[in-house]
């Protein structure tokens, strides 16, 4: 395991488009796609790093708290799945299934969505406003594996609010941790 920190992408900057497979429904998924909501969350995610297993639970809880709400949560995966078959698209919808995750979970098979996002780690989380420029980036929250602080959310739940309250996003925002994007090989953007 490589633990990296986010990149921290420069607030303003606006949502890259993307059109990715969502491994649950099978449907495909789009940046358009999203336009009725006033918050969008991305979050890069993979099924083995230990830094999202240890917030899966967290993840599915927020899903949920915001499932009728004008937020539209997205989690994407762009992992090489010939060299790491845990994240493989069929392995992706298993978990979502399986952890209750109340949001599509896409597959960047040329993960080139990721490189447009500077996604490095798993989780990267990303918010984008009513005009879908970055107002945050980072964390989900303070608590690591073996942290023993709970897991809340607290971070990314206090940006949404504001979002939706029409309010600036505070600061600091601060950079989340986690495994490396496991690029292709040749692909590594680094």
């Amino acid at each position: 395991m490589s633990l990296v920190s986010s990149t921290m992408l420069a607030l303003g900057t606006p949502a890259p488009d993307f059109d990715l497979l969502d491994t649950v429904s099978g449907n495909r998924v789009s940046l358009a796609g999203q336009a009725g909501h006033k918050a969008l969350v991305v979050v890069f995610m993979c099924n083995h790093c230990p830094y999202v297993v240890h917030i899966q639970e967290g993840l599915a809880d927020f899903s949920r708290d915001y499932a009728d709400s004008e937020v539209s949560i997205l989690g994407i995966s762009a992992n090489d799945a010939d060299n790491y078959p845990d994240d493989a698209p069929d392995r992706l919808a298993a978990v979502a299934r399986e952890r209750g995750y109340g949001f599509p979970v896409l597959y960047d098979e040329t993960q080139e969505v990721a490189k447009a996002y500077t996604a490095v780690c798993t989780p990267d989380f990303f918010l984008f406003g009513p005009d879908r420029t970055l107002v945050y980036r980072g964390r989900f929250d303070s608590s690591r594996p073996g942290s023993g602080v709970p897991v809340t959310g607290q971070d990314l739940r206090a940006a949404v609010e504001a979002v939706l309250e029409g309010r600036p996003v505070s600061e600091p925002q601060y950079p989340s941790m986690g495994c490396s994007i496991k690029w292709k090989p040749g692909n590594d953007p680094h």
